[in-house]
């Protein structure tokens, strides 16, 4: 029966350990992004315009990270896609805006694969 509202659609138990996968290699990425002297200033950043991964501070470097877990790294580094570098770099403008030290920060675009059973593998100026 209908009620005029759409229906909830309960996710299917692929798409709930797709979900879990993804938050902890986010996890394990911040963590890794830590060992290497990075400052881990937000975890799923959101805004209207996007979401970024990780953001990360190295002094005056502003580090917007997207994480992928992948079996490979060439599929993880391809799962980047056009509209994905354009909603990171809006969501990025938005975090810059906000500031106070905007005229003096760096930029730089990563990807962290996180790949089964390695160590991740760390992109820089990956877009």
């Amino acid at each position: 029966m209908s009620n005029g509202r759409p229906q909830e659609r309960k996710p299917d138990g692929r798409r709930l350990r797709a979900e879990r996968r993804g938050r902890l290699s986010e996890y394990v990425a911040a963590l890794f992004l830590l060992l290497k002297g990075y400052r881990i200033v937000a975890l799923r950043y959101r805004t209207r315009a996007g979401e970024i991964d990780i953001i990360a501070r190295r002094g005056t470097l502003a580090v917007f990270v997207e994480v992928k877990a992948r079996r490979l790294e060439r599929s993880a580094v391809d799962a980047v896609s056009f509209h994905t570098q354009k909603r990171i770099h809006a969501a990025s403008d938005v975090w810059l805006s906000r500031q106070p030290d905007f005229s003096s920060l760096s930029c730089r675009y990563d990807i962290i694969a996180v790949l089964p059973w390695r160590l991740p593998r760390h992109f820089q100026n990956a877009f």
